[in-house]
């Protein structure tokens, strides 16, 4: 793995706090929007117990989309969008500021990072975007999705109304702590997710910018590395999103440590469910997440360059009030 400089294109100043936060942000949002449908999917797969009934046919992703789309109206596809547009801009915006921060930390004295420097970025950019933002808003976003009813009708009440409502209700019932819930496994899927991820984009980046002989790529290759990398997340810790699910979904029963509930809902899925059941969701994950991670990028990349140029040329280099 080659290093690479800290600097941004052309030996330009790397990309501010206001940059990251303003294109992360829009980033995120377009791929919230995007994506959302697979997220809702994925849930319910991981969610499923159909393995356990006996002569039960497993349910794949489209089946899974179609029951929802018939039983609860397409909007149910967009069950918990409210609390991840709620949370993707700062997540985002921390993703990339402190992606940045943890690269420049560890930059050797020439200014250039390593690709395993680029890993350990990508792995600590992950865990403090799940202690800061994600672990919270997946609690909340997992509560609403495994709601099973209708939109379509007033009278079918479920116990979570919304975002804001499911958190005054996790919170008044199962106390702050509840937000909390399944924080190592969620630092450990986010940690590794952005490792993987942001490794291999810097790599595919950097083969693609030398190959080309400039640093500006065009949209559509920034979108085909973004894919390729955002599929390898998924490959590597499906069995930790899977537990995370289950973990997040039910409130905590008393006198069980979080270790012991992550350790019963293993063992109880590997002996009811089988091996498969910790990859269950894996294909619209990575369907949701390959994309996702395209839009994100590309995004992310044409906003970054339009607020820099935008940057330059006010005086002083600084944004205005």
């Amino acid at each position: 793995m080659s290093a690479k400089s800290t600097q941004g294109p052309g030996g330009k100043q790397p990309a501010s706090a206001a940059t990251n936060l303003i294109a992360g942000g829009g980033a995120g949002m377009m791929e919230a929007l995007a994506c959302h449908p697979l997220d809702t999917i994925k849930v319910r797969m991981q969610l499923s117990r159909r393995a356990r009934a006996p002569g039960a046919k497993r349910r794949g992703f489209i089946a899974t989309g179609t029951e929802i789309v018939k039983r609860e109206t397409p909007l149910g596809l967009y069950k918990g969008l409210g609390a991840v547009l709620t949370g993707i801009v700062p997540k985002m915006a921390i993703r990339f500021t402190s992606y940045e921060w943890y690269k420049q930390l560890l930059a050797n004295d020439e200014g250039l990072v390593s690709g395993k420097s680029t890993f350990m970025a990508g792995l600590a950019a992950g865990v403090t975007e799940a202690v800061a933002v994600v672990t919270p808003m997946e609690v909340i976003k997992i509560r609403l999705q495994a709601q099973h009813h209708s939109m379509a009708d007033p009278l079918d009440v479920p116990k979570y109304r919304n975002a804001a409502h499911a958190l005054y209700t996790v919170v008044k019932e199962e106390g702050f702590g509840a937000l909390y819930r399944g924080v190592s496994l969620t630092a450990l899927r986010q940690g590794s997710n952005q490792a993987v991820n942001f490794t291999a984009y810097s790599e595919f980046r950097a083969a693609l910018q030398k190959y080309h002989g400039t640093t500006d790529l065009p949209s559509y290759e920034t979108m085909m590395i973004g894919l390729v990398s955002g599929a390898m997340g998924p490959l590597s810790n499906a069995p930790i999103d899977t537990i995370k699910t289950r973990l997040q979904k039910t409130p905590a029963e008393p006198g069980q440590s979080a270790i012991q509930r992550i350790l019963n809902i293993s063992k109880d899925m590997w002996k009811q469910e089988g091996s498969r059941s910790f990859y269950k969701g894996i294909t619209p994950r990575i369907m949701r997440v390959a994309p996702g991670q395209a839009v994100t990028f590309t995004v992310y990349e044409y906003l970054k360059n339009v607020l820099e140029k935008g940057r330059e040329m006010l005086p002083g280099g600084k944004y205005e009030e």
